[in-house]
């Protein structure tokens, strides 16, 4: 049975995973005592003995995390943003084709996606792909998020109550430099960073990151249904929707493109679970395509 240890199991993302892990059968979690979450040998100790360990840590503890590894069997899943963009890391997106399947089949070192590039990336990668877009375009998008992507720290900041400035929506990230943008750019190959605002809203999880387009929207449709047969990407069938719930899809791992719009402008958008196909799902998921088991197992999907 495989054994499994979270690095950072106190914080918003290592908790969700510890708390789904702990039902599992066919893994055993290696726990460490709270007094000794810091203790440098101890964490040694637990990495080295796992088959796979999970990084749930700011970007410098992350990398300082990985040299105490000394087990080459041990496999790691990153949940920062230290290593997406390092060609020695697979990116975990396995629904963008079998080549990023395989590199996380194979791999022993894999970097989770950030939540807002899950969004972005979903969308664009296909339609450059197919030739809907170009990597010369200059994509705008933005992408709303619950406060739960904040962390302990912002949680307990909305979950306070006492600042009405919470109560309305946050636009942030206004520099043009937010953290995904460079595995956004990387992984779509595009030759320029995306004009990109991200929303923080008075709701605890769920994600709707949308993408506005001078194309189609029956051609869009059809590319991304075409591309998205299989996994945990669903296209919803073609319409005219009137209104878009940001948390849909709370509580679920599975991801949803809502193309709307008419001929030459189109709005895409990817509804999911921060917590959920945006972290910890995606997370999960990466395990079990990593340690040859079910790729759903222990993920909560959309009846279809």
């Amino acid at each position: 049975m495989p054994e499994i240890y979270i690095d950072g199991q106190a914080g918003t993302t290592g908790l969700e995973i510890v708390s789904r892990l702990s039902a599992r059968k066919d893994i055993h979690l290696i726990l460490i005592d709270e007094d000794k979450r810091k203790d440098e040998a101890e964490r040694r100790k637990c990495m080295n003995a796992a088959d796979l360990v999970f990084l749930c840590l700011p970007d410098a503890a992350a990398i300082e995390a990985v040299t105490l590894i000394e087990n080459p069997h041990t496999k790691v899943i990153d949940a920062s943003t230290a290593h997406r963009c390092d060609p020695q890391w697979a990116y975990g997106f396995s629904e963008l084709g079998e080549a990023f399947l395989n590199a996380i089949r194979t791999s022993m070192r894999v970097a989770n996606p950030g939540c807002h590039a899950t969004g972005f990336i979903s969308i664009v990668y296909p339609l450059i792909q197919l030739g809907i877009l170009s990597p010369a375009d200059t994509i705008t998008a933005y992408s709303l998020t619950g406060y739960s992507g904040g962390g302990k720290k912002m949680i307990a900041q909305y979950e306070a109550g006492h600042d009405e400035a919470l109560l309305a929506p946050r636009l942030y990230g206004l520099s043009l430099t937010h953290k995904h943008l460079p595995e956004m750019k990387k992984v779509c190959h595009l030759q320029k960073d995306p004009l990109f605002c991200p929303v923080v809203d008075d709701y605890y999880r769920g994600m709707a990151t949308s993408v506005m387009l001078e194309a189609d929207a029956a051609q869009v449709h059809a590319a991304l249904t075409k591309f998205y047969q299989k996994g945990l990407v669903h296209v919803h069938p073609f319409g005219d929707e009137s209104n878009i719930s940001a948390n849909a899809m709370a509580g679920r791992d599975d991801l949803e493109l809502v193309v709307c719009g008419r001929k030459e402008q189109t709005i895409v958008t990817a509804l999911f679970d921060n917590l959920g196909k945006g972290a910890c799902g995606a997370a999960i998921q990466n395990m079990n395509i990593m340690l040859g088991l079910d790729p759903y197992a222990g993920l909560s999907l959309t009846e279809r």
